[in-house]
């Protein structure tokens, strides 16, 4: 395709986004309703859950393998980057199988299908801001410090969510196709986990495995946030403008993907 083809197609597939946006707010709404359906905390679970896992590291990497933590108060360090991974898996997890599991939507009403793994983002969205709160508090708690840096949060989010975007829409499509890929996605992300600065910080990295590692697009984002809301400091760095690039990058293919397959879904399902 000619690039200017290639343009018209994404702004005609985001005009149409844009005129079912109630559907996706609707469709947003019933994913935060029946996530915590007959839960007796409800949406507390939203704050209990990466809570327990911050602890869970504090425990085990503070007081007993002692991981350093940058001179940062360690749950206050873990929870940093916990946070906004509970963001990233809680959205895989929901977004990638919601094309098959409303397949009696996919097969008998039109809507832009991008809808339904948008809307099980926008619910983890919505959980993140919660479980923020208490992050607040803990900010205050320890006293860190609060400086202009701290606007690039929303801005991180952001370039997060492009990434999360680029990730689950190209994967729902594959789901279509390969049932595998809902086993396969809570592996990766637990490896996935493991090879970003989650529970350990960039600093730990031998420095010739630095660039490799920067390569992983978590990395730049979750030193974003330590950067931006932690230290004071720019999350304006080499690892921040990869992860930015490769957001991007991702969201344009993984948009595109899923369009291309969209009129495949019902026959496939």
């Amino acid at each position: 395709m000619e690039h200017e083809e290639v343009i018209q197609f994404f702004l005609r597939s985001l005009k149409k986004l844009y005129k079912h946006r109630d559907l996706l707010w609707m469709w947003t709404q019933r994913e935060i309703q029946i996530r915590y359906k007959q839960s007796v905390l409800g949406a507390g679970w939203a704050i209990v859950q990466p809570l327990v896992l911050m602890a869970m590291f504090s425990i085990v990497f503070s007081y007993f393998l002692k991981v350093a933590s940058d001179g940062l108060p360690y749950p206050l360090f873990s929870y940093a980057a916990v946070l906004p991974w509970t963001l990233l898996a809680t959205s895989l997890n929901f977004a990638i199988p919601s094309l098959v599991g409303n397949m009696n939507l996919v097969t008998k009403i039109y809507f832009p299908r991008e809808i339904l793994p948008l809307g099980s983002i926008g619910a983890a969205v919505i959980d993140f801001l919660v479980a923020g709160v208490v992050f607040a508090g803990m900010m205050i708690w320890y006293r860190a410090p609060l400086t202009w840096n701290v606007l690039w949060a929303p801005v991180i989010l952001v370039v997060q969510l492009m990434l999360i975007v680029g990730i689950a829409l190209p994967m729902s499509a594959m789901n279509v196709f390969f049932r595998d890929i809902r086993f396969i996605i809570p592996l990766v992300l637990q490896l996935w986990m493991y090879a970003s600065p989650v529970i350990y910080p960039v600093s730990m990295v031998p420095e010739k495995w630095r660039g490799l590692y920067a390569l992983n697009p978590m990395v730049g984002i979750l030193e974003g946030y330590r950067n931006a809301l932690l230290r004071g400091e720019s999350p304006m760095t080499v690892e921040f403008g990869i992860s930015t690039g490769a957001a991007i990058v991702l969201l344009i293919l993984g948009y595109g993907l899923f369009k291309r397959t969209e009129d495949r879904f019902a026959d496939i399902i």
